[in-house]
């Protein structure tokens, strides 16, 4: 492999078209290697039938496809499906499918590890290691896809909220989601992505002007600066004037319901004190709230709040005109919570 080939996976056509032209193959070989890995889900340059051998052969010689391979998978009876992925560098990240009355949906990392330091969460307590690339999180797709074919399914949402910040892999994220979006690969419609986010501003404004109208998903988990700061250290850096201006832009420039994530922690932020506190907030711009019960993580302290205190909680939102959820719990019985299944497998090579 050269140096400075590329990486096929994260390239869109033309883009594959211009470097076959550079290395003495016709154009249109770009346009058919994007098709086959994606849309057809190539494993790798053999399985592009519409290439003679001496191209397959000298492609897997010159650039080898980095494609994702699986390290342990995980099925709940409910068909929850935990994917450990091992990247080419050795790096690990997790991949999960999850089964709706409208098909399956895939939740997609989109670093390994997480920097952003949330007191309740498994992903960033080993830290970040690196960012993904965009063939990286598309790979997340297509194999999510091979998984799902086999029963008579394919993949109809996608949510970018595994493993990481993806705000925090701006360009990367932006691009997979151009791929992603393509005719020639998922042509999944925005509409049909989810993009999650502790809180960063300038990468939400920006988001905003992307002409991409994705569902915003905000992890907001406290109603009060002083709460937030206590469970999120971006808050910080971003307080919730911030967030909350930047989120109405998010709304009023896409046309797009943002989604405010709230995990409810037994004695922390469950009161109904809380959410009306949570309803002064938010009351004033087109928003859901989704209701999400913890997942114990063994170094966090929290317990997840009893569900009586939840449905109370939800019906005070609700009763004062705002959309409010319950986040339906999948997967009980498997490594649920996000990076439980990654950090336990990095303590054991440890």
């Amino acid at each position: 492999m050269v140096a400075n080939d590329p990486d096929v996976l994260s390239m869109t056509p033309e883009e594959l078209e211009k470097w076959m032209a550079e290395i003495g193959e016709p154009r249109f070989r770009g346009r058919q290697l994007f098709e086959w890995l994606w849309q057809h889900g190539a494993p790798s340059y053999e399985d592009i039938t519409v290439w003679h051998k001496s191209l397959r052969t000298s492609m897997a010689s010159r650039v080898p496809l980095k494609r994702l391979t699986a390290e342990k998978v995980q099925l709940a009876q409910d068909g929850t499906t935990k994917l450990l992925l091992r990247l080419h560098d050795g790096n690990r990240v997790e991949t999960v499918l999850l089964p709706h009355p409208y098909g399956y949906s895939v939740c997609v990392s989109s670093q390994v590890g997480c920097n952003m330091g949330c007191h309740f969460c498994a992903s960033g307590i080993l830290g970040k290691k690196r960012n993904l690339s965009a063939g990286e999180m598309l790979d997340q797709v297509r194999y999510a896809n091979q998984i799902l074919g086999k029963r008579g399914q394919k993949v109809s949402r996608v949510d970018l909220m595994g493993i990481g910040e993806p705000l925090d892999n701006y360009d990367a994220m932006v691009k997979f989601l151009h791929l992603l979006h393509h005719p020639l690969s998922f042509q999944l419609s925005y509409r049909h992505v989810t993009v999650s986010t502790s809180g960063l501003v300038p990468a939400i404004y920006r988001l905003a002007d992307e002409e991409m109208p994705v569902t915003l998903a905000v992890s907001l988990h406290a109603p009060t600066d002083p709460l937030r700061l206590r469970l999120m250290p971006v808050n910080k850096a971003y307080p919730l004037s911030q967030l909350i201006g930047a989120c109405r832009y998010y709304g009023e420039t896409t046309g797009r319901r943002v989604t405010f994530e709230y995990l409810m922690l037994d004695g922390i932020n469950d009161s109904l004190d809380n959410a009306r506190e949570l309803v002064d907030l938010v009351h004033d711009f087109s928003c859901h709230v989704n209701l999400i019960p913890w997942n114990p993580v063994a170094e966090h302290p929290f317990k997840p709040s009893p569900m009586a205190r939840v449905r109370q909680f939800q019906q005070l939102v609700q009763d004062r005109g705002i959309s409010c959820t319950i986040r339906k719990e999948l997967g009980q019985e498997i490594d649920a919570a996000c990076g439980q299944l990654r950090r336990r497998e990095e303590e054991i090579v440890r």
